[in-house]
């Protein structure tokens, strides 16, 4: 199906490594920095310290991250090695090598671009609480991304022979016109774009860099929040999430003539899915369907809950490797799901090898 010269999908996104610390130690965490306990945002000046003091004072686990790593790698899992390869920009260090030794056991090709020193690559503090993890990013190396990157000769390969784009919502804070430029060129080749909106301040203070993509994107995955905070920015208030998924999926698009799937999720309640046409065609809604459509998710206890994070970007990562399969929509969904209730069962945004068969 694939090769190491003609991956199926490309994923762009802010390379990163998490550094987590354990949930007994996460509340402390929390209050020192001023933290939400659910949440996800840029490091600003008053929490720069927290990166070496979690290394220094607390429990940490080290795992590869970065929200679009973590989901071209949920992709891979269920596709064949070397199907997927991951566009962002690193330091020349340790935790790039990190990085790369992770993408390359998972079967992905990174295409870093590498940044020389003294610049470092991108960190994480993840700090968990209970269900509830916080996310505390400072960017380093990944905000210096140049499109300059999309035109090397093995990186131009890649998008040129792809037929599924994933592009992190994360990257919207720096690298807008690489993205814009990958979505132009993808939607123009009838190339599927997928955008994740991951966090809620991407709606709320890049609004307009989002608006910029969004025609070019064929589907949108968000969670709950992110619908909220979104329909918040575009004065639909506390409108419900239906109403937010069928204006979502209704919005322009430059290529008219492909229908854009709206996915929200919401954690372990129902997936909501809503579709601009209820036409019958790969990917999409079919006609007899309610639009939009809910998924119910398979109940899991508390005691198969490790930890929450990277759940969402797992998900997004299955249904995208089924999608790259030409599997259903309701195959799609489905498999998002158990790779989400997967990644749950594990410490950090990964998933069991072996291999768990999810198709």
């Amino acid at each position: 199906m694939s090769s190491p010269e003609t991956p199926l999908i490309v994923a762009i996104g802010n390379p990163l490594l998490d550094i987590q610390v354990n949930p007994q130690q996460g509340p402390e965490y929390l209050k020192k920095y001023e933290l939400k306990s659910n949440d996800a945002i840029l490091a600003e000046e008053k929490h720069m310290p927290i990166y070496d003091d979690i290394v220094a004072n607390a429990d940490v686990t080290y795992v590869a991250g970065g929200a679009a790593q973590n989901s071209a790698r949920a992709a891979s899992y269920v596709l064949p090695p070397k199907s997927v390869a991951y566009i962002g920009s690193v330091g020349d260090d340790d935790l790039k090598n990190t990085l790369e030794k992770v993408n390359e056991s998972e079967g992905v090709i990174s295409a870093y671009q590498v940044q020389p020193a003294p610049a470092r690559t991108g960190a994480c503090a993840v700090i968990l609480s209970g269900h509830d993890r916080s996310l505390c990013t400072t960017l380093r190396a990944a905000e210096m991304f140049t499109p300059s990157h999309l035109s090397e000769p093995q990186v131009a390969k890649y998008i040129a022979d792809a037929k599924f784009f994933y592009i992190g919502g994360f990257f919207l804070t720096h690298g807008v016109e690489s993205a814009l430029e990958v979505a132009k060129s993808a939607s123009s080749r009838g190339k599927t774009v997928v955008l994740n909106l991951s966090a809620p301040f991407i709606p709320q203070f890049f609004k307009v860099q989002l608006e910029e993509l969004l025609p070019h994107v064929d589907i949108l995955i968000g969670n709950e929040s992110e619908a909220a905070a979104y329909a918040e920015a575009a004065g639909m208030g506390s409108a419900p999430l239906t109403q937010v998924a069928t204006t979502l999926a209704a919005s322009s698009k430059s290529n008219a003539s492909r229908p854009r799937l709206v996915i929200i999720t919401q954690g372990a309640d129902s997936t909501l899915v809503a579709s601009s046409s209820a036409s019958a065609s790969a990917g999409n809604l079919k006609p007899e369907d309610e639009n939009p459509k809910t998924y119910p998710v398979s109940k899991l206890s508390d005691d198969q809950i490790v930890d929450t994070n990277g759940a969402g970007d797992m998900f997004a990562g299955g249904f995208l490797g089924a999608l790259a399969l030409g599997k259903s929509l309701d195959e799609c969904i489905e498999t998002g799901h158990k790779l989400g209730q997967l990644c749950v069962g594990q410490v950090g945004p990964k998933l069991p090898y072996p291999k768990v068969s999810v198709l």
